[in-house]
This record gives C-alpha cells, structure tokens and sequence, in this order.
C-alpha cells in the first residue's frame, strides 16, 4: 500500500503532527491528516513522523510519465499509434504485480485551455487517479488553466498537485511543493518544478528559479526519505542545466523535450524524459537500499503490445459519453480555424449536396470514396462526441455554415467537397467564382504524420480522382 506523507508548512498542522509516543501517535497522525484535507483538499493519508528510521524496504518502481497533451488515448485513425491512459494502466498493474510502484506525471498533460481542452484535461485526471498517481507536477499547460481552476480540482477531485516554485506575492508555494511516498517500506520523495519566468497574469504570482525551489524544498525534507525525484517541466537544454546542478537529488525526470531522453547518469544525478503526447514514460528503478547501488532507468513506448487497462477503458468511454451530453460546439474546442478576415460574406459551406446539380461524375466518385463514409467510422467507439476526431471527419468544421456540433450539424457529417475545396457558398450561386482553396494542399491537415504515417499524395490521389489534381 502506498501512504501520502503530507508537507504543509502550516503551523497548526506541524504542531497537529510533531513527533510524540506511543498510543497517543496514532490520535495525533490522524488528526493532523484531517486538518490537511480540509487545508488543502488533498485525500492522503499521513505519512511516518519525522525521525521514524525505516524497517524492512523493497525495491520500488516509479513510473513518470509527461507531456500527454491531452493524449488520453490514440484516436485509432492507424493501428501504430503509441500512448493513451489504457495502455498506461496496463503498465502500471504490471508493474504493481511484481511489487510496490509509485506513480508519478511530470506535467503538460491538458492539450489546450478552451472548455473541451479542459473536460479532456480532467477526464485525464481521472484516470491517474485510479492509478494511484501520488503527484502531478505543474507544468505550463497547467498553469495556463488558472490557479482558481486548478485549487478547484485538488478541493474536487483531491488531486496531488506539486509546485515548488510557483509562488504567490509573499513566496509561498501556491500548492504543496513536494510530496513523500513510502512504497514497501522506501520512501521516496517527488518535488515539482516549471521553467522559471516572471509576471503571469494572474494575481502577483511569479515561478522562481527551479534550483533554488528544490534545494528549499530538500532543506524541509531532510531525514524524511530515502530517495529524492525532481519532476522538472522544463525544455531539454534547463534540464540538463538542473540535473548537473543539482547533485543532492537522485534522479531529475521531466520534458518536454521534443524527444524523449534516454536515461543518463549527469555526476550522481540520473536524467530522463517523458515526452510526446505521453506515449512514452520513463520507469525508474530504486533500490531497497542505497548503498546496493544508484536509480537505474528505462524509456518504455506504450505501443499497441499493451493491453487496454480495462478501468482506463471504461474512463475513456465515461468520458465520451460526458462529450455526448455536453455536445461542445466547435468554438469551444479549441479547434475550428480563424476567422478569415479578408473573407466575402459568402465565404460559407454549401454543403455536399449543393455540389451535385452540376458534378453528378464528381459526386459519384466521392460517394464511393472513404471520405464519404468517414464520419460512420466514429460510431464503434463513440469517437462521433469528441471534437478532435469531429475536426477531420465532418464538413467545415466550426467555419460558417460547416459543423459546430452535433446536435446543429447533422448534415455535415463526413469529409465533403468542401473539406478540401474550401467554403463554396459563392461558387454555388455563381459558378465562374472559383472555390477558395487548392484542394492538394488541404490533404496533410488530417492526412498527417500522427493520423496517416503512409500519405502520399500521388497513391492517395488515385483513390479519389475526379478532375484535375488542384
């Protein structure tokens, strides 16, 4: 079983917790839990008193990832794709079966800050929950969500939030700045960082320099684990910096970094990242003891040879059918295209069957092509709810007259015309006005690396020809 040891810095909940004897500690840890819940709305349970000298240990694995970017499962438009939270959890309960494992996110897990970016983020959320995760450090997609918003969830959903440098106007950590896990008898210490910058634009908060946090925070830490983790959110260049300066911690795991980095020792400090939509996580191995030996590392892809987590399935669908209810419009999802300033007031989609009085042979080519069945691929798994397989499987998405939800846009369902032609309101009315876009290039703003890894145009083409290739 993994305990929470709390690290408030809060005068009542110090003295509720300071170290006393016998029976009596029992009373005392659990009052002191109690009043960190309602401090902070952290569900934890206390941790060992200060001073406590450690028993029997095992060797524990944590796993870290980061960088989900709202990556909560692959859309499934290819059989390659890596990632997704039922693959995690697969990974976890693995793990878990072999022996203790602490479970950790080293930040950038929304995908954006508009209302689906956040139902994504928490469903997100709800998943790390049911796998245990101890601490999810704050990244700047985090913080870009709001401190209100993001004390709401920790209240809400009692989610293990870190910062050590996120400060308010009196430089104090604005959420629990580290947390102490203890697994199989290991205590394992998780402190939080971000890149540093000044003036945010809430409030007189402000991010202090990472290294300076975690020294701070190692100085309140001192005789409370056995081993020290810095989950840093920092680009690849800061993180390097903050592992060689920081030789006192034993492992800095972070990105993003474009690239997940292979575990590498910097001086005593092992340096790692998890990175790209979380498709790959960072397995961290300590010993039961220090003196048998230093963390080791892995990278681990979560490829399609993992399973889906049955729970992480079942959070995936609880989430699309909360999508189903909620029915976000396209300007909610952070998706539909801008506005196009210079556009005429007809720049709109017609829709498909504006196209078929005068190209019936075009029409009839697109009806027997996938793209006309595009939108009934969603169905199987009830993707049709969720706007970011919406986006490339309906007509105009969020442009005038084109789909902006489900419930207003039944007729622009699929891939039309104007997917690739563009919005043809005004060729409709008057012919000899040509269709705004060269349909060739639209194809990789769907057909692209992630959904369509074999795209070529020219072997595409051939499937869907009709007319000049524009």
């Amino acid at each position: 079983m993994i305990l929470f040891e709390t690290t408030s810095e809060k005068p009542s909940i110090r003295r509720a917790i300071g170290p006393v004897v016998a029976l009596a500690a029992v009373a005392v840890a659990a009052i002191g839990w109690l009043a960190w819940q309602e401090w902070s709305g952290f569900q934890a349970s206390s941790g060992r008193d200060e001073g406590t000298v450690s028993g029997s240990r095992s060797p524990v694995t944590v796993i870290i990832s980061g960088d989900t970017a709202g990556w909560i499962v692959p859309c499934g438009c290819t059989s390659n794709q890596s990632g997704g939270l039922p693959r995690r959890g697969t990974l976890v309960a693995e793990r878990q079966s072999r022996g203790p494992v602490v479970v950790a996110d080293a930040g950038g897990a929304p995908g954006g800050t508009s209302s689906y970016q956040r139902a994504r983020f928490e469903a997100i959320l709800d998943g790390e929950l049911v796998m245990g995760m101890a601490a999810h450090n704050l990244g700047d997609p985090e913080i870009a969500l709001g401190i209100d918003y993001l004390q709401k969830l920790t209240r809400n959903k009692h989610v293990a939030f870190i910062s050590a440098n996120l400060r308010d106007a009196e430089n104090r950590p604005v959420f629990e700045p580290f947390r102490v896990v203890e697994a199989g008898g290991t205590r394992v210490a998780l402190i939080g960082v971000v890149a540093a910058r000044s003036g945010l634009h809430s409030g007189n908060l402000r991010i202090t320099e990472p290294r300076e946090a975690v020294l701070e925070a190692l100085a309140a830490l001192r005789g409370k684990f056995d081993w020290s983790i810095v989950l840093a959110y920092l680009p690849e260049r800061g993180l390097r910096e903050l592992a060689e300066s920081l030789p006192e911690v034993d492992a800095v795991i972070g990105g993003p970094t474009g690239q997940s980095l292979a575990p590498e020792r910097i001086g005593p400090t092992l340096l790692a990242s998890a990175t790209n939509k979380g498709k790959f996580v960072v397995r961290v191995s300590l010993r039961a003891k220090r003196d048998a030996g230093l963390p080791s590392a892995e990278v681990v892809e979560l490829s399609k040879n993992f399973a889906d987590d049955p729970a992480q399935s079942e959070n995936v669908r609880t989430f699309r059918r909360e999508l189903a209810r909620r029915d976000f419009e396209a300007a909610e999802s952070g998706f539909a295209p801008p506005l196009v300033q210079s556009a005429p007031a007809d720049y709109r989609i017609a829709g498909t069957a504006a196209c078929l009085a005068c190209h019936g042979e075009e029409h009839q080519t697109w009806s027997s092509s996938n793209h006309s069945r595009a939108w009934a691929t969603l169905a199987p798994e009830g993707a049709q709810a969720d706007p970011f397989c919406q986006q490339c499987h309906t007509t105009g998405y969020g442009v005038a007259g084109g789909f902006q939800s489900l419930a207003k846009s039944t007729e622009r369902v699929s891939v039309g015309c104007e997917s690739c032609h563009g919005p043809s309101a005004a060729h409709a009315k008057k012919p000899e006005r040509h269709t705004p876009l060269a349909a060739k290039e639209q194809c990789t703003k769907c057909h692209d690396h992630e959904n369509s890894p074999e795209f070529e145009f020219a072997s595409y083409w051939a499937q869907v020809e009709h007319g000049p290739a524009r």
